[in-house]
């Protein structure tokens, strides 16, 4: 049985305030000729404009979510409509399911299992390369045994995948390392002619030539410097990113130094891409997961979705990031006040955050893979829609009650073991405990500018020590979720 999430957390996965406010509309049960679950699915038949009524359905133990509905929201106003009314315990419990239901969550547990054998099978083939590696003499590591940087050439099939592409990408590393020498040289520059002499159309044609030279990551540096610039503190911050763009420079040059895990970071940040694949064949970490929260941001025509997560047995923090287009669905599969037993992998980085959630293990577990579109039989018309979240997760072996925390004075010995292991950390999850929210502060330790004034946490604590799940960044804390004396999350 899954435990039941509250409206907060229902409205939180809605696609925009369009959505919220049609699916509460919908959220009535004389809109539904039929509605049930199993304690792991919820389904129903919503009126719509047409003769035949809407087949809604949503995979609880994910969560994922179909709907016959043309709409293209995702999910759609009908799903969260019925999760709201699930959510307030209007739906009610049956023995089993229509079969319409049934083969839509049969076809994705079929799918999910050969998407988990396709991984075990990697990760077998990978343990075989290494070990193999050792016995030939090889360095494991990351670091090339002929000091060679990581990423170099046939040292570097990780991340080129092989021989047959380390010949593309000794040639990009070359285009980098010319990128990054002009952007030392520019630097030196700025610092000796003063800071005030910096222009917005610099930053910006240094910015296009760092992506003709493949150096997206660093790119993507110089391009926000125009924010910046605007800020009132703009001096101390703009030296500070400089400060920053010039050791990741530094590092891409002298990589071949720098330890295996080091490296690595530097590469990722700098924007070479790990393969989702090899990611996945990694080392697991089994764990129950907290999902803290979640944060959105438009750059670019590009809608990025960060999705924050906290171990409870290894304490070890983790970031679900997803993309889309903007106006395309996002990653809905992880719900924020949930807890899911799984399997993460981590992207490879001297301090890893970034993961994959591999596989999760509980009530109807399936692998975490993006399913395609499902076998849903005839009852499904053309249109509809199949979609699960494509690095899911959900409520699959929750745990109900607040996640542990630590103090602010823990939580800044965390960041600060971080930044040691990599200085260019923008943002890391943590969750304090026993703290007392103010207009400007949590616990003593200051809010993020634009999170100032967190009345709803204000209202939650009513000055009594609460719970917080805040992202850390260098310029202040941003609230993410708290939890009343019930355990109950409540989304800031």
């Amino acid at each position: 049985m899954i435990e039941r999430w509250s409206r907060d957390q229902v409205l939180a996965l809605a696609p925009d305030a369009a959505s919220r406010s049609a699916a509460q509309k919908v959220a009535a049960p004389g809109k539904w000729s039929a509605c049930g679950t199993t304690g792991t699915v919820v389904y129903g038949e919503c009126e719509g404009s047409g003769a035949r009524p809407y087949l809604a359905c949503v995979d609880l133990t994910e969560p994922a979510y179909r709907c016959s509905c043309p709409s293209r929201k995702f999910p759609c106003k009908h799903a969260l409509g019925l999760l709201l009314m699930w959510a307030a315990d209007g739906v009610p419990v049956e023995q089993g399911a229509p079969q319409w239901v049934t083969e839509w969550v049969e076809a994705r547990a079929e799918r999910a299992a050969k998407e988990a054998a396709k991984i075990e099978e990697a990760r077998t083939r990978k343990a075989a390369e290494v070990s193999s590696g050792e016995a030939d003499g090889g360095a494991p590591g990351g670091g090339a045994p002929d000091g060679g940087a990581p990423g170099d050439g046939a040292h570097g099939a990780g991340r080129s995948g092989g021989s047959s592409r380390s010949g593309a990408e000794s040639v990009r590393h070359g285009r980098v390392a010319a990128g990054l020498s002009e952007l030392e040289r520019w630097l030196d520059d700025q610092v000796r002619q003063g800071l005030a002499g910096a222009a917005e159309h610099e930053w910006e044609g240094l910015a296009k030539r760092l992506i003709d030279a493949q150096a997206p990551g660093v790119a993507g540096v110089v391009s926000r410097l125009v924010r910046v610039r605007a800020d009132d503190d703009w001096p101390g911050r703009l030296l500070e990113e400089y400060a920053l763009i010039h050791l990741l420079a530094v590092a891409y040059r002298r990589r071949a130094e720098l330890p295996g895990a080091l490296a690595e970071t530097v590469l990722s940040r700098v924007g070479f891409p790990v393969p989702k694949e090899e990611v996945l064949a990694g080392a697991a970490v089994r764990d129950q997961w907290d999902v803290l929260g979640r944060r959105d941001e438009e750059q670019d025509r590009l809608t990025s979705r960060r999705v924050w997560l906290r171990g409870r047995r290894s304490g070890r923090a983790a970031l679900v990031l997803s993309f889309a287009p903007q106006g395309q669905p996002l990653d809905a599969s992880l719900v924020t006040g949930t807890t899911i037993e799984a399997d993460l992998t981590y992207y490879p980085g001297a301090a890893p955050l970034r993961a994959l959630v591999a596989t999760r293990h509980g009530p109807g577990a399936t692998d975490a893979m993006r399913s395609g579109p499902g076998a849903g039989g005839a009852a499904w018309p053309a249109s509809g829609a199949d979609d699960a979240a494509r690095y899911g997760s959900g409520a699959g072996g929750a745990v109900a009650g607040t996640p542990p925390g630590v103090s602010p004075e823990q939580a800044l010995d965390e960041v600060a073991g971080v930044l040691g292991e990599d200085p260019w950390t923008e943002s890391w999850p943590l969750v304090l405990a026993g703290v007392v929210p103010g207009r400007d502060s949590i616990g003593g330790l200051p809010l993020h500018r634009a999170a100032r004034d967190p009345w709803r946490l204000i209202a939650v604590s009513g000055g009594h020590p609460v719970t917080v799940a805040v992202e850390w960044t260098p310029r202040g804390l941003r609230p993410l979720t708290t939890w009343d004396d019930e355990g109950t999350a409540v989304i800031l």
